[in-house]
């Protein structure tokens, strides 16, 4: 027991020598007064000692001249390391719980940004960059054979076979010259032309109660004329509705449709009216037979070549 008294009584006297110094900071009006006079150090301990006896407690008079001492030569005062790389990464260490989350929130958003413009850019451009390539050197040359091949063995007449030759040169050229537009475009004639020689169709005048079967227009060119039109109709061999695609002459635009107008002559017009006044019904009512192979139907009746697609 009394080494263990012994072996705490420096600790004591250490703590009461840093209590002494603390009080003499937070009394700098004594110390500024006392000190700056020199060689006064005993009245110095005096007033402390008449402090420590105020407030009820005992400090010797080694402790206290240990106290002065001690403040005079800065014991006890934290001094910061100067700034360095050490003292950074020690503070970044004792801070390393907040710096890593700072350090996964920014990586979080980075990996967020980069993974959006690739997904939404750089993957997309790619993608379609891939599709256009293998469009332009696979999907569109083989198409442009195939529908050439197609159109040669369905074609009746050199009309057809001339013309897909030149629609193939065109979009061959095209394929040259990396137009892909161009190149889709000859596609799609060329199809429209083999669609075209595909069809079998009767071109009819329509006669059906409550439609009309024939329209006569007074053109803007002309006021004192008359165009007269008779209203047809494409069916195939088992009378279903065939669409054919047809230009109007009223203003050029080419219209897909099952119904159209063909413009005849005033005597024609004339003579199906007459027809069907009659009974009602149109006997002689077939105008045109489209056959497998050829670009135009063959007219039964005389036609003028105007068609219209409204009325």
């Amino acid at each position: 027991m009394a080494e263990a008294a012994k072996a705490a009584a420096p600790l004591d006297d250490i703590m009461l020598a840093m209590d002494v110094v603390d009080t003499l900071r937070h009394r700098e009006h004594l110390v500024q007064r006392e000190l700056n006079e020199g060689a006064r150090d005993a009245a110095l301990v005096e007033r402390l000692r008449d402090i420590y006896r105020g407030q009820g407690i005992a400090v010797s008079d080694d402790i206290l001249a240990e106290g002065v001492r001690a403040l005079k030569e800065n014991r006890f005062v934290y001094t910061p390391p100067a700034p360095g790389l050490q003292v950074s990464l020690a503070r970044a260490y004792v801070r390393r719980g907040s710096i890593l989350r700072v350090v996964l929130a920014v990586l979080l958003l980075v990996g967020i940004a980069w993974g959006g413009y690739q997904w939404g850019y750089v993957w997309p451009r790619e993608r379609a960059a891939e599709a256009l390539r293998v469009e332009m050197a696979e999907t569109l040359p083989a198409r442009i054979v195939a529908l050439g091949e197609e159109i040669g063995e369905i074609a009746e007449v050199d009309a057809a076979r001339t013309r897909a030759v030149e629609l193939m040169s065109d979009g061959e050229r095209a394929l040259a010259a990396g137009d892909a537009e161009a190149a889709r475009k000859a596609v799609s004639d060329l199809t429209a032309l083999r669609d075209t020689l595909l069809a079998e169709y009767t071109m009819t005048i329509v006669a059906r109660p409550g439609e009309l079967s024939g329209v006569w227009r007074i053109p803007d060119a002309n006021p004192d004329a008359q165009n007269h039109y008779l209203i047809v109709e494409a069916l195939d061999r088992d009378g279903n509705p065939v669409t054919v695609t047809v230009r109007s002459e009223e203003d050029g635009s080419l219209q897909p449709v099952t119904k159209w107008g063909v413009r005849v002559a005033e005597n024609v017009f004339a003579r199906v009216a007459a027809d069907k006044r009659d009974d009602g019904i149109i006997q002689n009512n077939r105008v045109a037979e489209k056959r497998r192979g050829f670009l135009e139907p063959e007219y039964l009746l005389p036609v003028m070549g105007g068609t219209i697609t409204d009325w």
